[in-house]
């Protein structure tokens, strides 16, 4: 009550979004599978999606054909969706994004279902994923491939030389990792 109010000059001054702002969906088509898991898990079903088969002949000779999806119509009702995210979340290809941008009203309801075309200019929108913690753990997975990397480089830099002498079995217990003592067969010592 003791601050004066501070109002936004909106048309002129764009105002200073926070990073994960829910403005419009943008669609990366080259990811979209047609799955069809947005539009299923969509609770305003909001989500249209049509497409057909098509058959891809064999790579390889011998081979057998395969047929896949091909995508003909992705659009989404924006005067429909109520921007809760389950499709983005459940897209197992990445295929939608969140974009910040949020000027995109229409004087006619009709215009707001957005068509593919549409929705791959607000791909253009879409900022950047932001940068891993410098102070997280390192997944597991990451840690896991870097050893076996290093593992492997280290293989390799390591020459073997022929002045190493290979332990014999009759010499070297491998159950408790230790080195039994010659007996009299052995040819590097014992008794004669």
């Amino acid at each position: 009550m003791t601050r004066k109010t501070v109002t936004e000059q909106y048309p002129d001054a764009q105002p200073d979004l926070p990073p994960r702002t829910r403005g419009v969906i943008g669609l990366f088509e080259e990811n979209c599978t047609v799955c069809m898991l947005c539009a299923r898990e969509c609770p305003d079903w909001c989500i249209y999606i049509d497409s057909h088969k098509e058959t891809v002949p064999a790579a390889a000779p011998g081979g057998r054909e395969r047929s896949r999806n091909v995508l003909d119509r992705f659009a989404i009702d924006f005067a429909l969706c109520m921007y809760c995210g389950i499709c983005i979340e459940v897209c197992p290809f990445d295929a939608l994004f969140w974009s910040p941008e949020f000027e995109y009203a229409e004087t006619d309801i009709r215009e707001l279902t957005h068509e593919r075309d549409k929705l791959r200019e607000w791909m253009w929108t879409v900022p950047a994923p932001p940068a891993l913690d410098p102070g997280a753990e390192e997944p597991k997975e990451v840690a896991a491939a870097r050893k076996t990397a290093e593992k492997l480089a280290a293989a390799r830099t390591t020459p073997k030389t022929e002045t190493e002498t290979p332990t014999t079995p009759a010499t070297q217990d491998t159950r408790a990792g230790r080195v039994a003592p010659p007996g009299p067969d052995d040819p590097q010592g014992g008794e004669a």
